[in-house]
């Protein structure tokens, strides 16, 4: 049985898509979709973990329903390397 959501998607275009989401009462994933197994390198330090999908969810179906519109540049926030409450007069730093 197919589980559906609706998600918003950012590749190649943001859209909202319609996608199946794992069984929450799966026995073998326990609703996680999946399985991570931890690996080691030679010296036997955390060096990543592989993921294996559970049979109970396919991460590839989506349908994509419908695109959103993309924002006009004038409404895009400009990312500039100053701290954005600095130049409003208010700081991070706790009062003590």
């Amino acid at each position: 049985m197919i589980r559906l959501r609706i998600q918003v998607a950012h590749w190649p275009r943001r859209a909202l898509v319609l996608t199946d989401t794992p069984r929450p009462d799966c026995r073998d994933c326990e609703g996680d979709g999946g399985f991570e197994y931890p690996y080691g390198d030679s010296e036997g330090e955390y060096a990543g973990s592989d993921w294996e999908p559970c049979g109970c969810w396919n991460e590839n179906r989506r349908w994509p329903l419908l695109p959103l519109p993309r924002r006009p540049r004038w409404l895009r926030r400009r990312r500039t390397g100053r701290d954005p409450w600095a130049a409003n007069g208010y700081s991070d730093e706790p009062p003590f």
